[in-house]
């Protein structure tokens, strides 16, 4: 009884922050048996923020983070929340491999969303959308899916003139990909954030309809395991 007549005294908004104030670590694992995954971006927001809204054309932010990794654009546009970028040693999330523990003190933040492009693929992307952080101490796993950000055409062909800049996958990570493709689709029908079809491939080097190798880049969901630890 003693706690809650302090709480009464204080002002709403510091009594709120005390009700709600926590700290959490997040580790985000690459579940997948040869996708890489760029530096992971991690974000504490409110339950009116979103990094990406699936059935929702992507946004600009959002379309560089997909195509390219480029998660400074989506750090810009989450202003006024926490964001933590998990810069691995070589900038890659290696297949199997788990991030660094991300700490972050969530304040008023009462939500949690989480992405990273995949690579190689045109615009596909790990996701975690607005979900709702646990106020009960404890550990907490979330499996992620692979996301299309419908930006882009999954032609599955590496640029390598432009890093994918302007159409076509940036490279592979593992340097295990193929060259001389044809493209396995040249549009695409739905134009939103939406679950990822996953790669195609083929199991030709030189030539074949895609860049990628059927044995090494194909996935089903869930790509990622997150552990929130809430303290």
């Amino acid at each position: 009884m003693k706690t809650k007549f302090l709480l009464s005294m204080l002002p709403l908004s510091l009594a709120s922050a005390m009700a709600f104030s926590q700290s959490i670590d997040v580790q985000v694992t690459n579940l997948t048996h040869g996708m890489n995954f760029t530096p992971v971006l991690v974000s504490a927001h409110d339950g009116n923020t979103h990094l990406f809204t699936a059935g929702q054309a992507a946004t600009v932010a959002l379309q560089a983070m997909a195509e390219g990794g480029n998660t400074a654009p989506l750090i810009t546009a989450s202003a006024g929340t926490v964001v933590n970028t998990n810069n691995i040693a070589n900038g890659l999330l290696a297949p199997s491999a788990s991030s660094p523990v991300t700490a972050i003190e969530t304040g008023v933040n009462t939500h949690l969303s989480i992405v990273a492009m995949m690579l190689p693929t045109n615009d596909g992307f790990i996701g975690l959308d607005g979900w709702k952080i646990p106020t009960e101490v404890g550990t907490y796993t979330v499996y992620l899916n692979g996301y299309d950000a419908g930006t882009e055409v999954n032609d599955e062909i590496i640029d390598t003139v432009n890093g994918g800049a302007d159409d076509g996958i940036p490279g592979a990570p593992g340097m295990d990909a193929g060259t001389g493709a044809s493209g396995v689709t040249d549009m695409e029908t739905n134009t939103t954030v939406h679950i990822h079809r996953g790669n195609t491939g083929d199991t030709s080097l030189t030539a074949g309809i895609s860049d990628v190798d059927s044995r090494i880049h194909r996935w089903l969901n869930p790509v990622a395991k997150v552990v929130v630890t809430v303290k």
